[in-house]
């Protein structure tokens, strides 16, 4: 009998052959220990990210939801709330001249990856992705130096679940505490001295009048936050596993840093870290044989997705020549990523930086410690050694 556990190890581990089984066998599939349904095909869950009215994300969006997120941030609204966020949130993107960050995040880039030239092993997740994502974020938000640490900590630790429990333990819930706290303390010192920073943009962003209120500019600051950690973070190391695995395509990279941007989206594509959000049904629905009713949740398998033959030929080969427009790297529909450019340009710059001081590598152990998240999926650890 086929079950599929988002809360299992063995999916953190390799979801893909649950996902094949779920595509070919079970498009439309009951988790019972999700309590939702499971949509695997790429047609499908592109279906849904376009048809808000019937998928709604008002009551959350990550698999195992964090309290009082839904409803109240970008990924948990929808229109017309949604597209009010949004539309003041890119307001104080676009004051922040994210174009303005490209020399500081490369000078963030070689610092950081300076001190591995006398390294022949390190965890790429310690000793680089997670000290520049963390470097990057904060010159963007205008978070104070000196915290970077303790807050990557707690947004890792919001962003994880208990596998037994198949909820937000206390840890968790007091690390998003925390996080609200701190981010708390920020908007108020920026509301006092206002800097070129998003913080500062997000709590004085207006169109016609209308602005973010004191809760939405605090959401939407901690949803960044664990955001730009555990996404950003988590998919370079996804890139850099990818990178380790396939030396070819790695050898062609660092020969021409070009290549950085294809190979990117072929990770996207093939490796994403973001692997499963949830919808509520806002009205009963017909498909592939099943009936699902209104108010059930349905689990978006965007990993299965970018893995669908369907769509993707050759699917599970790792191919950065492949070019695969679409993909569900980055989601899709009114919720689509509002950070790709800033993901986009740190992680090509980051690697650009990282392969000119360790141009060859491999990965030193053949298992991973995978985090236990029902949303993400990324290593603990990232051992890695230099090939000379």
């Amino acid at each position: 009998m086929f079950s599929f556990d988002p809360y299992s190890p063995a999916v953190d581990a390799d979801p893909f052959p649950f996902y094949k089984t779920l595509r070919e066998q079970h498009p439309a599939f009951w988790s019972k220990e999700a309590n939702m349904w499971v949509l695997s095909r790429y047609a499908d869950i592109v279906t849904a990210l376009n048809d808000w009215q019937t998928f709604s994300s008002a009551k959350g969006n990550l698999m195992t939801e964090l309290p009082n997120r839904a409803g109240n941030t970008l990924g948990t609204t929808d229109p017309p709330r949604h597209d009010r966020l949004r539309g003041l949130i890119q307001h104080a993107f676009m004051r922040r001249n994210l174009e303005g960050l490209a020399d500081p995040i490369r000078e963030i880039a070689r610092q950081t990856a300076a001190p591995l030239a006398d390294q022949d092993q390190f965890d790429f997740i310690t000793d680089f992705s997670s000290k520049f994502t963390v470097k990057v974020l904060w010159a963007a938000l205008g978070l104070p130096s000196g915290d970077e640490a303790i807050a990557r900590e707690k947004a890792v630790m919001m962003v994880q679940s208990d596998p037994v429990t198949r909820a937000k333990g206390p840890e968790h819930l007091a690390a998003y505490n925390w996080m609200q706290e701190y981010a708390a303390s920020v908007i108020a010192e920026r509301r006092k001295n206002p800097q070129n920073d998003l913080i500062s943009h997000f709590s004085t962003a207006e169109i016609d009048g209308d602005r973010l209120d004191e809760r939405e500019v605090l959401l939407t600051t901690t949803t960044l936050i664990m955001a730009g950690v555990e996404s950003l973070g988590g998919f370079m190391a996804m890139f850099a596993y990818n990178m380790a695995d396939h030396p070819e395509a790695r050898r062609q990279c660092v020969a021409n840093p070009a290549l950085l941007a294809d190979a990117i989206e072929e990770s996207l594509r093939f490796n994403t870290s973001a692997q499963r959000f949830r919808r509520c049904l806002q009205k009963d629905l017909e498909l592939h044989g099943q009936t699902m009713k209104a108010g059930d949740f349905v689990c978006l398998a965007y990993g299965s997705g970018n893995r669908d033959e369907r769509q993707f030929p050759n699917a599970d080969v790792y191919d950065i020549t492949r070019k695969p427009k679409g993909h569900l790297g980055f989601g899709g529909g009114v919720h689509a990523c509002l950070g790709t450019v800033i993901a986009r340009l740190s992680v090509k710059t980051a690697m650009e930086e990282f392969h000119k001081v360790v141009p060859d590598y491999r990965r030193v152990a053949d298992q991973l410690p995978w985090m236990p998240s029902s949303t993400f999926r990324s290593p603990m650890r990232l051992d890695l050694a230099k090939v000379h």
